[in-house]
């Protein structure tokens, strides 16, 4: 494959306190917002942001989100940014949130911001909104055409989260690398556009991604448990954040993807973050891939330190029979499933087998 291509949003903004600089970057692309934003952040940064919005000019419009990411919740949401004449759609709290503002954006063809609370995933930065059922089920992927014109991240108010949000983007960061190294050996296409080769700087992105995490992650895991905001902190919320969001969509994703998708049909993983799922999808990826011992004990003892799930019965799956296991390997070799980049003949059986195996090489070393 000769052509290559990257993609990004346009601006990325992080630190403490930028969330008072909305309006500032608001401002050049439209002067009515529609602001989706979850619930539990209607109370206190409605006001902040509705006055920051209003310094430059630019009307506010909210709609409290509904919680799930689904075809109803973005239907309702686009009827209230036409109602609004909305020409950008301001997305505020976690990854379901920006999603569902992403893909409202795209239907009403508005500019995007997105303004994550939580550092758990790497959807702020993406051009791709997921679409789940009511009751959580994984979907489908929506590509929403270009990236968010502006993802500000303000550190003070991530911090203030609980500490498993930031473990879970540290789980979703940690599978960029390894993710992207399976499309480069695959030579599958990218998600700029319909799709390309990864550009130099996409594979470096991600390849800084892992490395950062293995440099600052145990640190930044153990800063944040005290809301303590540290230039590893930093460090790790960018990881999460940026350079997860640059790599994956630069280079792909693979089978710790794949494989977490379609756990999602098994009801006892429902109470588990998206990270916390992909955590172990890593682990299940290097067994697939037979990746040397070394690497997969890197990453099962890194998930360990920061208290990320590396077995089956650690995301509630303790008594899955070998049916279950079965069914969630006939889901991921679904067509439209993204473990296909994986650079391995992939079987439904093999998937089964490589899940459970994953689980009990980890389970042994966490006997160590």
């Amino acid at each position: 494959m000769t052509q290559r291509g990257y993609g990004g949003p346009l601006r990325y903004v992080q630190g403490p306190g930028v969330i008072a600089d909305l309006g500032l970057y608001v401002e050049p692309l439209a002067k009515s917002a529609l602001i989706v934003i979850d619930s539990f952040f209607w109370e206190s940064l409605r006001p902040a942001i509705e006055k920051s919005l209003s310094q430059k000019g630019v009307a506010s419009h909210f709609v409290r989100f509904g919680g799930e990411s689904t075809d109803a919740e973005v239907a309702r949401c686009v009827q209230d940014g036409k109602a609004a004449g909305a020409g950008v759609v301001i997305g505020v709290g976690g990854g379901k949130a920006l999603d569902t503002a992403k893909i409202t954006a795209f239907n009403i063809d508005a500019r995007i911001v997105t303004v994550p609370t939580i550092a758990s995933t790497d959807s702020p930065t993406s051009s791709i909104g997921v679409i789940y059922s009511a009751e959580g089920v994984y979907d489908r992927v929506v590509r929403c055409g270009r990236n968010p014109d502006v993802v500000l991240v303000d550190s003070a108010l991530i911090i203030q989260a609980p500490v498993r949000f930031l473990v879970s983007g540290m789980g979703d960061a940690l599978s960029t690398w390894y993710e992207a190294r399976s499309n480069l050996e695959s030579r599958s296409n990218n998600y700029i556009g319909n799709g390309y080769a990864a550009t130099i700087g996409g594979a470096q992105i991600a390849r800084a991604c892992h490395d950062t995490l293995m440099r600052d992650g145990r640190a930044a895991f153990h800063a944040a448990k005290g809301g303590k905001l540290t230039a590893a902190v930093e460090n790790i919320i960018e990881a999460n954040t940026l350079l997860s969001g640059l790599g994956f969509e630069n280079c792909g994703v693979s089978a710790a993807h794949g494989i977490h998708d379609a756990l999602t049909v098994l009801e006892p993983t429902h109470k588990f973050f998206h990270g916390e799922k992909v955590a172990f999808g890593i682990i299940c990826l290097l067994v697939l891939e037979n990746r040397p011992p070394e690497e997969l004990y890197e990453a099962i003892d890194f998930c360990i330190d920061i208290g990320l799930p590396v077995t089956l019965a650690e995301l509630g799956l303790e008594n899955v029979s070998a049916q279950d296991l079965a069914k969630v390997g006939e889901l991921a070799m679904m067509p439209t499933n993204v473990i296909h980049s994986t650079p391995v003949a992939l079987t439904a059986a093999l998937v089964s087998d490589c899940i459970w195996t994953a689980s009990e090489i980890a389970t042994q070393r966490l006997r160590t």
